[in-house]
C-alpha cells in the first residue's frame, strides 16, 4: 500500500471465509462440484459499500494459505483497502460450504473455522488503524461471537471510533452457536447496540435478543440505550424505521420490493445493511435509506452468492430513477 494512498473512511472488521457453493441442489454429502466465492458477513457489507464508490478499510486476519491469498485478491479487486489484512502463517483461513437450496428455501450451511486465522484478531491488529480519519465504522455481532480476543477488537473498534466521532452501524447478525449461553449473547450484543448510532436487526433477532414483540417496542430498547435510530428488517414485507435522524421523533414502514424468484436467501440482510448505511451516508432521508435497504436486499436474493446481487453506483443509480420514489 502506498504510503500517499488516504486511510479509508469507511471501517468494517471481522471473518471473511473461503465459501464453497455447491452446483446441483441436493444434501450436501452428495454434492461433488462446487463454487469458490467469498462468504463473511462483514465483508459483504464492505464490498457492498466499496461497490458504491466508498472508500472502504477491512481489518481481518486469514491464513497464509491459498484460501487467504485467493480472499486477499479478491477483496482487493472489489476495491477494499486492505492495509489492515494480515496473513497469518500459524492459523489456517476459515470454510463455509453452503448447499443448492431450491424454491427460495433458506440453504443449509457448514462451518470450518475453529482455531481459524481471524478467531486470533485482538485489539493489537488495529494498532495503526487511523480512526481519525474514518467516517464511519460498520460492525456486526459475528466478531464478538468467535473469540474472546475478538469480542476485546469489537468493542476496541467500537470505542475508537466513538472516540474519534465517527458514526456507527451495528447488525447483530447472531450466530447463536458460537456463544456459551443465550444471556452472554443477548448481553453482549445489547450493550454493543447501545453503542451504535444505526442499529439495524432483523424481527426475529429483535425480538430474541429483547423479549420484546413488536418493532415499536424493539426499537424502543436500542434507543434507551443511546441509538440514534433503529431500523428493523421485516423480511418481504419491508422495514421498520423509528428515530429522530431526520430532526424529529418519528415512525414508520417501508414495504418491500417484490422479487419474481427468490435464488438464495443468504446475504439478504447485508446488502439491506448496505442500502441503509450508503444512503444517509449519502445525506439521504430515513425514509429513502428504507427504501434503498429494501431494493439492494431483493437485488441479493435473485442470485447465487452471499454478495454477487450488490449493485455498482452506476446501476443502483438506474434502479433507484426506475422505481416510484417513497411515500
Amino acid at each position: 500500500m502506498p504510503a500517499s494512498t488516504p486511510s479509508p473512511e469507511i471501517l468494517a472488521f471481522g471473518e471473511a471465509m473461503t465459501l464453497f457453493v455447491a452446483e446441483a441442489s441436493g444434501d450436501l454429502a452428495a454434492a461433488e462440484r462446487f463454487q469458490r466465492r467469498i462468504a463473511g458477513a462483514d465483508t459483504n457489507v464492505a464490498i457492498g459499500l466499496a461497490r458504491l464508490g466508498f472508500c472502504v478499510g477491512w481489518l481481518s486476519r486469514v491464513g497464509d494459505d491459498g484460501f487467504g491469498r485467493y480472499l486477499r485478491v479478491a477483496l482487493e479487486a472489489e476495491g477494499l483497502d486492505c492495509r489492515h489484512l494480515v496473513s497469518d502463517p500459524s492459523a489456517s483461513t476459515g470454510l463455509v460450504f453452503k448447499e443448492r437450496a431450491e424454491g427460495g428455501a433458506d440453504p443449509h450451511v457448514e462451518y470450518f473455522r475453529r482455531g481459524s486465522a481471524a478467531s486470533r484478531l485482538s485489539p493489537d491488529d488495529a494498532a495503526t488503524v487511523d480512526f481519525a480519519a474514518a467516517r464511519h465504522l460498520h460492525a456486526t455481532g459475528i466478531p464478538p461471537a468467535v473469540s474472546a480476543s475478538c469480542r476485546e477488537l469489537s468493542w476496541h473498534m467500537l470505542d475508537q471510533a466513538r472516540r474519534a466521532g465517527a458514526s456507527i452501524s451495528f447488525d447483530p447478525n447472531l450466530r447463536p452457536g458460537l456463544w456459551a449461553s443465550e444471556a452472554e449473547m443477548c448481553d453482549t450484543l445489547n450493550a454493543m447496540a447501545g453503542r451504535a448510532d444505526w442499529v439495524l436487526p432483523g424481527l426475529a433477532e429483535g425480538r430474541r435478543l429483547t423479549g420484546l414483540e413488536t418493532p415499536h417496542d424493539i426499537a424502543g430498547f436500542y434507543l434507551d440505550r443511546g441509538a440514534q435510530a433503529v431500523i428493523i428488517k421485516l423480511g418481504p414485507e419491508g422495514s421498520y424505521y423509528r428515530g429522530g435522524l431526520d430532526g424529529q421523533p418519528t415512525s414508520f414502514t417501508v414495504p418491500g420490493i417484490a422479487v419474481r424468484e427468490v435464488v438464495d436467501t443468504v446475504g439478504a440482510g447485508d446488502g439491506f445493511a448496505v442500502g441503509v448505511v450508503s444512503a444517509l451516508l449519502d445525506g439521504r432521508s430515513p425514509r429513502e435509506a428504507l427504501h434503498r435497504g429494501n431494493l439492494i436486499g431483493a437485488l441479493a436474493v435473485q442470485v447465487l452468492g452471499d454478495m454477487e446481487g450488490l449493485p455498482s453506483r452506476a446501476r443502483l443509480d438506474e434502479l433507484e430513477a426506475a422505481l416510484p420514489a417513497p411515500d
